[in-house]
């Protein structure tokens, strides 16, 4: 399969890619893999978890709670 990017994605994926000190392809692959995989093993049971990936968000980390205290705010 070959996949062609519009050169605004195809930027984006480099530079991502450049911060992340990966390859370009390393990374799109590793992106459909979670969108895609990690979707079709994540099947809700009932309408509460249906409800409950409907509003999820990936925010990245958690910070620690060190990070948290009024000393780690200003660190």
């Amino acid at each position: 399969m070959v996949i062609t990017l519009d050169p605004e994605l195809e930027a984006a994926l480099n530079e991502l890619s450049r911060r992340q000190g990966v390859a370009p392809e390393a990374l799109a692959l590793s992106a459909l893999r979670e969108r895609f995989l990690l979707a079709a093993v994540l099947q809700p049971r009932d309408e509460w978890e249906r409800g409950l990936l409907a509003v999820a968000r990936d925010c990245g980390v958690s910070l620690p709670d060190a990070a948290l205290s009024s000393e780690g705010l200003y660190d």
